[in-house]
């Protein structure tokens, strides 16, 4: 099974409900903004971050339209000198290409390799908009069942950030 399918086959199996809108090959958050306005839901920013020693790896979740500095996310998670990560981890670890990186990805992550950190800012909404692994195709889905249900089944936890992004 390519990545969407796998992804599908296990939202289907946690009986997690999802709105579906394929489309072509989208790599920035701006290309993003018909999807948004189609599906009605805000598309989450995810980026792939790690320390300079390229030994604690951090998925971060954010609004699309925030600006991100990673000295503001650094002191909160106690690492010093934050930077994105390279494609090779990104695949390694959560078997996505850039472009498509999501919290779906952590299904991939059964050793955990990758903590979750979520902008406080996305908690407070009923929706987001992922990709399923793949970024022709973007899907509306319930945080409270990213949270609740996801999360415990692929046994990764999360820690809440606060980011002004300004």
């Amino acid at each position: 099974m390519n990545r969407k399918e796998r992804t599908y086959k296990l939202l289907n199996n946690l009986n997690i409900s999802y709105r579906l809108c394929d489309h072509e090959s989208i790599d920035t958050m701006e290309g993003l903004k018909k999807i948004e306005d189609l599906l009605a839901v805000s598309i989450c920013k995810n980026l792939l971050l790690c320390n300079r020693q390229q030994t604690s790896f951090y998925l971060l979740m954010m609004p699309g339209d925030k600006k991100f500095k990673t000295k503001e996310l650094s002191h909160q998670i106690y690492s010093s000198r934050l930077s994105f990560s390279d494609n090779e981890h990104m695949l390694e670890y959560l078997d996505i290409l850039p472009g498509s990186l999501s919290v779906l990805g952590l299904m991939n992550d059964q050793e955990n390799h990758v903590q979750l950190l979520i902008d406080e800012d996305i908690l407070k909404k009923d929706y987001i908009g992922v990709h399923p692994c793949d970024n022709t195709s973007t899907l509306k889905i319930r945080i409270e069942d990213i949270i609740e249900v996801f999360l415990p089944y692929v046994k990764h936890n999360y820690q809440i950030v606060h980011l002004l992004g300004e």
